[in-house]
């Protein structure tokens, strides 16, 4: 036992050694402003391995899975798309040649807010930051050569999530997978939309109903398909701290499973099939408690709040993407760095699939050079750094469990904060997320501009004179390549069977029906993404944002 308690030793030892020796920092503080002591020890951690549990037990804390990467290693996923849907296709084949173990879809700008490339509002922005789908033709050729039902695909989209997932189904019919073999994720996360990405449709309340529409088709045709994915992500890349990623990704969670519940859904019915995602930013501790709170505090409240049953209702199973908004424009080659140590941080803190950002997205789409040295990464902490040979390898640190704490903590209040202004549909219609994570990040820019936080290569450790890096481009006449295939689409269909269905689903959408049988119904008809949109649009108008200020 030490013969000193830890304030006699920072009274004694620490502060003379201070005296001799200033620190370089007046205080040394987290990305959210906690404080940091200089040294933690028992009197500072939850009380050892008996609070915590063990992995893949209650709570959760230490990790899902018993034997976590012993068993078998995250999902390796490069998150990828851009121009048509041949080039994609091109891309996700030499991904998964590279040793890529998971496909993840970015879409282009007027797919995520249901346009078809022809729409006038679609005008130069076809096939810019992410593949352009407009039918069940372009989601057929995206997928060429893929086997759906051996491969997991995640898909990054919201407003027009049922309806990528019902050409995903049409697709994996077509391939002879029925839904039920069908394995992947689709985002579906229309909350975080409204409090910081932007890319909604509809009002919150038919938004909702689509989304449990997804939950209950899942549970009865597609059980192995991940329903939602809950999304922290965006909202640390708008400024938030890690605890305010916690607390506002979990107040997201709890609005869904109430609406399903509502919806008269059991929660052991689809809870199981929740996933969260979350980013992973450069302060590796705090990250990796960041993640271990997380499933702590998500165990809790599936367990107490919605009384479910099945321990997997109560697993917060989770993606992580490496820091977008951290990579620099500057010495690009540093983003290899930052890459690296959040990587590293996501697998620590017991992720179950992972995306690292290329050197280069600070700039453009990344190169396939840069996308392979990103995929590399993974492959190399896998591999070669034993990072996944011990569950949990950081649990019991005092630091560890003293930050897992004090951000389960602050998540606390801002979950009861939220809970008290209505839930989180009610908080961000009354701005109280968006103001938040707008006052953290406007503090957070201003200590870099101050020289507070030093960002490598940009306000220190600067060089002059850069040589600019190979870019990829997309050509400019991906648009009216498209706009001639949904032209030629239209001459080719059964064009009554088109407004037959669309029809249908609009109606459904006036009435109570489950959508998502009358959207596969529309897509295989080959009724066109803008035309289910629009079709819904009709039935429930658009939603209008809210200034906060």
């Amino acid at each position: 036992m030490p013969s000193q308690s830890k304030p006699e030793w920072l009274a004694g030892t620490y502060a003379k050694a201070v005296a001799r020796n200033p620190e370089r920092a007046p205080a040394f503080r987290t990305t959210g402003e906690m404080a940091l002591d200089p040294v933690y020890g028992p009197e500072d951690a939850d009380g050892g391995n008996g609070a915590l549990g063990f992995p893949g037990e209650y709570p959760f804390t230490r990790g899902v899975q018993p034997t976590m990467y012993r068993g078998r290693l995250w999902t390796m996923r490069q998150y990828a798309g851009f121009g048509t849907a041949e080039e994609s296709n091109e891309r996700y084949r030499y991904l998964l040649e590279q040793g890529q173990t998971g496909l993840s879809v970015a879409f282009d700008l007027p797919t995520q807010i249901g346009y078809d490339s022809d729409d006038p509002m679609a005008l130069g922005e076809v096939g810019k930051v992410g593949v352009a789908i407009d039918s069940i033709d372009d989601m057929r050729t995206l997928f060429r050569g893929i086997p759906l039902d051996r491969v997991t695909t995640s898909m990054t989209i919201n407003g027009t999530a049922a309806v990528l997932l019902g050409l995903y189904v049409a697709v994996g019919r077509e391939q002879g997978v029925s839904p039920d073999r069908l394995g992947g994720t689709v985002q579906n996360d229309i909350l975080k939309e409204y409090i910081t990405r932007g890319t909604w449709i509809y009002p919150p309340g038919p938004s909702m109903r689509l989304i449990t529409d997804v939950f209950r088709y899942c549970a009865e045709e597609a059980p192995r398909w991940n329903t939602i994915s809950i999304s922290g992500y965006h909202m640390r890349e708008a400024g938030c701290t890690a605890a305010q990623e916690i607390a506002f990704t979990l107040a997201n969670g709890i609005a869904y499973v109430d609406a399903a519940v509502a919806a008269g859904l059991d929660v052991d019915a689809f809870a199981g099939r929740l996933s969260f995602f979350f980013a992973c930013h450069n302060n590796l501790l705090e990250e990796v408690a960041k993640f271990r709170a997380a499933r702590r505090l998500w165990a809790t409240i599936m367990k107490e709040r919605f009384e479910a049953q099945n321990p997997r209702s109560m697993m917060l199973r989770f993606h992580t993407q490496t820091g977008g908004a951290t990579l620099t424009a500057q010495q690009p080659e540093n983003n290899i760095v930052r890459t690296t140590l959040q990587a590293l941080a996501a697998v620590l803190g017991g992720t179950q699939s992972l995306h690292t950002n290329s050197m280069d997205e600070a700039l453009s789409l990344p190169t396939e050079n840069a996308v392979q040295i990103a995929l590399r990464t993974q492959q190399v902490i896998a591999c070669e750094s034993g990072a996944g040979d011990v569950v949990d390898p950081l649990g019991g640190s005092w630091f560890i469990e003293s930050m897992t704490d004090r951000l389960e903590a602050e998540a606390r209040d801002y979950l009861k904060t939220i809970e008290d202004l209505g839930g989180a549909p009610a908080a961000l219609e009354q701005g109280f997320q968006q103001r938040e994570i707008q006052e953290a990040s406007y503090r957070y820019q201003r200590q870099i501009e101050e020289k507070e936080r030093i960002i490598v290569g940009v306000n220190d450790f600067t060089v002059s004179g850069e040589e600019p890096p190979e870019l990829l481009r997309v050509d400019p006449a991906i648009g009216q390549r498209q706009v001639e295939r949904l032209r030629a689409l239209r001459a080719e269909r059964d064009g009554a069977a088109a407004d037959a269905a669309i029809a249908a689903l609009e109606a459904g959408a006036r009435g109570a029906d489950n959508l998502v049988p009358l959207i596969v119904a529309a897509v295989e008809a080959r009724a066109t993404l803008g035309e289910i949109s629009h079709a819904l649009r009709r039935a429930w108008g658009e939603y209008r944002e809210i200034v906060v200020v």
